[in-house]
């Protein structure tokens, strides 16, 4: 069952007031790490009901007058054509839709940052495309040492050697396609040449997960471990911060271990470190938005075992380790959880052991079950989608919304003519069979007006789905898991 528990609202006002805050506290300039997804962050969505996808980007809006965005990639990363796992296109790719999405919202996007810069005919078509579009671009290069000889990096044969970017306004977001990008190093060489030349300017760290002021084993930072496991980051208690102020903050290993070395840098540059720990750094507002931590409780835990789940099924398809399912396993039995706490998951491996085909199930809003089962004319998936949509408006289980002799020749069209072996209708087929259906029967019509209700709705299939059925139900909102 869906409930709210976080509140959207307060947390746009709460983030961009703590911003504010910190700028003024460097005196008048900021570079601001962005960590994870500044907009379309499903992850945060999913744990903190009520968050929306663009929530970060609502909250920058707020500030689009004194805020411009750099984004950084390292070179690496474009030579080697990386690939963003949850929108299946390379980081090049998604820098240049980050800057038409930052622009067309209003926001200025002042520069490219190409890190571990090495001259490649891969590289240089990159930059290429940012000078058609008028994008200015910096290089930063490796360094010997990196991170752990501060002597060197904090120097003129270290940061000194960096291209100086350009800025114009008190809040430099700095933001990338994906981890690994060099986004703190970024802007600790910006803090190094804004130094030299005698300009006041911070730095601090914008990172949703783990949420610092709750719980350890709270299932929202047990899911920020499961939705990392493939990178290995471990929540822990703040050691700098409890010996600094007595108080137990919930941080991450890799900010925890870097520490000392940006202690060290911001030593050097500054003389003294404004910070006494990485929960410092930080500017999250998000666990002070919390108003039914159960909701939220509830909402964490199944996508922990979701996330087991896809890795499952990734297994299968050669994108996740064997250490991976380890790691996650781990946290479901420290979370308490095993895969029948999903109602879906339980409902459908039920039905599949009854009918001795493939089955799914769905979890509606309210909480009700719905199943469906694998016939001669339609999937699994597909059944489940019509007595899910019959449910939501109403309608007698027994009616037919598509007729077989409209289904049968859409049947034919793909086993005669188009080389399909599986005569059954996957979802896309349904839908348009339904559409198509609707034009003339007011009970097919008010079925597809249910689609949109079907956001947010927890499904499970005891196999796995043809990819075109996984698109069109990551389409309309729904959270799939599927067995192997």
């Amino acid at each position: 069952m869906y409930k709210v528990g976080f509140d959207n609202d307060k947390y746009l006002q709460m983030q961009s007031e703590r911003i504010k805050e910190r700028i003024n506290e460097f005196g008048g300039k900021l570079y601001l790490e962005f960590g994870g997804k500044l907009f379309d962050d499903y992850h945060a969505s999913r744990v903190l009901p009520g968050f929306q996808p663009n929530s970060k980007l609502q909250m920058l809006l707020q500030l689009k007058e004194q805020a411009e965005i750099v984004v950084v990639i390292s070179a690496d990363d474009i030579e080697k054509n990386k690939i963003r796992g949850d929108l299946g296109i390379t980081y090049s790719t998604d820098v240049l839709r980050l800057i038409n999405a930052f622009e067309g919202m209003g926001l200025m996007v002042g520069s490219v940052v190409l890190t571990k810069y090495v001259s490649t005919p891969r590289v240089n078509a990159f930059e290429q495309k940012l000078k058609d579009r008028g994008i200015p671009f910096y290089h930063h290069y490796l360094i010997d040492g990196y991170p752990a000889n501060i002597s060197k990096i904090v120097s003129d044969e270290g940061y000194g050697k960096n291209d100086y970017i350009k800025t114009s306004r008190s809040l430099v977001v700095i933001t990338a396609p994906g981890p690994g990008s060099g986004k703190m190093a970024t802007c600790l060489s910006q803090l190094y040449h804004e130094n030299k030349r005698g300009i006041k300017a911070g730095y601090a760290k914008f990172e949703t997960f783990p949420i610092w002021n709750i719980p350890l084993k709270h299932p929202v930072n047990i899911a920020y471990e499961a939705a990392t496991a493939d990178l290995n980051d471990v929540n822990m208690i703040d050691p700098w911060h409890l010996e600094a102020y007595g108080e137990t903050t919930v941080n991450y290993n890799r900010d925890v271990e870097i520490f000392p070395v940006l202690k060290a840098t911001f030593d050097k540059i500054y003389g003294k470190c404004p910070y006494k720990s990485p929960t410092d750094m930080g500017v999250n507002m998000a666990g002070n938005c919390i108003f039914d931590d159960e909701a939220v409780k509830e909402a964490a835990n199944q996508e922990i075992i979701r996330r087991f789940f896809t890795a499952k099924c990734n297994q299968i398809k050669g994108r996740a380790s064997k250490d991976e399912i380890y790691k996650l396993e781990l946290l479901m039995n420290n979370a308490g959880l095993c895969v029948d706490d999903r109602k879906c998951a339980l409902e459908a491996t039920k039905l599949e052991e009854e009918t001795k085909a493939p089955a799914a199930a769905i979890e509606l809003f309210d909480g009700t079950i719905v199943k469906g089962k694998t016939s001669a004319l339609l999937g699994c998936a597909s059944a489940m989608l019509l007595n899910a949509l019959k449910t939501l408006a109403g309608i007698d289980n027994d009616i037919l919304l598509i007729a077989p002799e409209v289904i049968k020749p859409i049947q034919e069209l793909k086993t005669n003519h188009l080389g399909n072996k599986n005569p059954r209708l996957h979802t896309d087929e349904t839908l348009i069979a339904l559409s198509i259906s609707a034009v003339n029967d007011e009970k097919a019509r008010l079925a597809l007006n249910q689609l949109s209700k079907l956001k947010n709705c927890e499904m499970h299939s005891s196999v796995m789905l043809a990819q075109v059925d996984e698109n069109v139900l990551k389409k309309l909102g729904v959270r799939l898991t599927c067995s192997c």
